[in-house]
């Protein structure tokens, strides 16, 4: 389950309106980065940490449209814990993955929420009076890896 609100956590709400858009969430959620991170060495998102956000939060989005019976809420938030996203609809079923009879998945769509579960530190669906919330957590900061990786070529010039 995620926690809720810590006391001393680093609160910064998006806008209290739902958008109407994948798009319109994504950007929200970039501003909020772009914002955060205003102050960090690198003045902006680490490039991974800013294409998970978007590609969570645009999977989030798009799947209460075309699932859920529309966006009844949506907030963005950084905490000390990392980016949290959470996203309301319309309807009480939880997500499912669509497999195919011989078990693989579908080869159009169907990608998103095994997506959200893989990037996503924490995930928690909480049934509401009328339909449902998803709240998931993402991390601020790059894998190790990934952040080596990146560093190395941008000392040595390669792409």
């Amino acid at each position: 389950m995620l926690s809720g609100e810590v006391a001393g956590e680093r609160h910064q709400p998006s806008s209290p309106s739902a958008p109407t858009s994948a798009a319109a969430a994504r950007d929200r959620v970039e501003r909020l980065l772009e914002d955060h991170f205003r102050g960090a060495p690198q003045h902006r998102p680490p490039a991974v940490v800013l294409t998970d956000a978007l590609l969570v939060t645009s999977e989030l989005v798009t799947n209460a449209i075309r699932h859920g019976g529309g966006i009844t809420g949506f907030t963005a938030r950084v905490t000390a814990e990392g980016l949290v996203v959470t996203v309301r609809d319309r309807s009480p079923a939880a997500p499912t993955v669509r497999l195919r009879p011989d078990g693989q998945a579908f080869p159009v769509g169907g990608y998103g929420w095994p997506l959200v579960q893989r990037l996503a530190t924490r995930i928690h669906i909480a049934p509401l009076r009328e339909g449902k919330a998803i709240r998931v957590l993402l991390p601020l900061a790059p894998p190790a890896g990934e952040h080596r990786q990146a560093r190395s070529a941008a000392e040595t010039g390669e792409p």
